[in-house]
């Protein structure tokens, strides 16, 4: 019997496009030695939608999609897992509950659906964790800004060699279930309310620093306005802002209009990329300026991981 890779995405109805994306490229370039369970955790995704992903299941590629208020019934119906009642939810932070959620799983993959999977997806989760805790790269989409690399050391703790992007991540999801991990990230949560601009990323970061396994960046390829650009790219991840089906000359974007064509969604894309406005292109440059503000004033407040816990392991100082 083949072995099963089980492979986690997260989305709401406006991404499912670029996740059609994300998928088919996956199957594309799997090896057909291993069994996939591809698991979309979803919110509010139209059934029209939901028969387009399950058509895109092959002979060892199961699609399962779960609501994700459902799914994560056992842990918000719990008193002492209520997360603080603001902008940031379950959703966001979502990633963090996986070892919980699915116990049948001891290690599994999770990806952003703003990807596109260039490599075979079973060669990420062969990789050894050993006892780490999450395996990711760098996250080098943040390299060239001063700001953004002085709130990862000032706010998370890491220097941006050693702080990773959570968008995608190999799991440990044995260990992350006997340190309680999910617990003692709700733990920190409701005590501190640390203030944030990438909030799953920031926390994951913080509490598993010295247990993440660091990977070869070719696994999460992202475009940097620079001149970083990987001649074979195994993940290519639109973080941020710069989006293929938005912009011109976006790295990596060739990848990305190869497995439009095989998406069930395709007009729906090219129609996006044609409606993307001057007003919309304004709209990202705000965003980016908010983003930045927040992140310079985060770092300079008296509330942060590293204000707070120092050089100490967070997960031996919260029980």
């Amino acid at each position: 019997m083949k072995k099963v890779i089980p492979i986690f995405f997260a989305v709401n109805e406006c991404y499912v496009p670029y996740l059609s994306v994300a998928i088919v490229s996956l199957i594309d370039n799997a090896s057909d030695k291993y069994n996939y369970n591809i698991h979309i955790i979803h919110e509010n995704i139209k059934e029209s939608s939901i028969k387009k992903l399950k058509a895109l299941e092959t002979d060892n590629v199961k699609i399962m999609l779960t609501e994700m208020h459902n799914s994560l019934e056992s842990i918000t119906n719990r008193i002492e897992n209520q997360l603080r009642a603001d902008h940031f939810t379950l959703t966001i932070y979502y990633r963090i509950f996986l070892p919980f959620m699915f116990k049948e799983y001891d290690k599994a993959i999770y990806i952003d659906a703003d990807t596109c999977v260039t490599g075979d997806i079973s060669e990420l989760y062969n990789i050894d964790l050993k006892d780490n805790l999450f395996a990711g790269c760098n996250d080098i989409s943040c390299q060239y800004s001063d700001i953004l690399c002085n709130y990862f050391a000032n706010h998370a703790g890491l220097t941006i060699d050693k702080y990773i992007n959570s968008g995608v991540l190999l799991m440990n999801m044995k260990k992350l279930r006997e340190i309680n991990f999910e617990s003692k990230f709700l733990k920190i949560l409701n005590k501190y309310h640390f203030d944030t601009v990438c909030p799953d990323q920031d926390y994951i970061n913080a509490m598993a620093k010295g247990k993440i396994l660091y990977l070869p960046n070719e696994w999460d390829a992202m475009p940097t306005g620079g001149n970083l650009v990987f001649d074979n790219p195994k993940i290519c991840h639109y973080n941020l802002f710069l989006k293929p089906w938005h912009y011109d000359k976006i790295d990596y974007e060739d990848y990305f209009w190869k497995y439009v064509e095989l998406s069930p969604f395709k007009k729906e894309i090219i129609k996006e990329k044609k409606e993307f406005n001057e007003s919309d292109r304004k709209e990202d440059d705000k965003g980016m300026e908010i983003l930045l503000s927040r992140a310079d004033a985060i770092a300079k407040s008296d509330l942060t991981f590293k204000k707070v816990f120092g050089d100490k392991d967070i997960l031996t100082e919260i029980e």
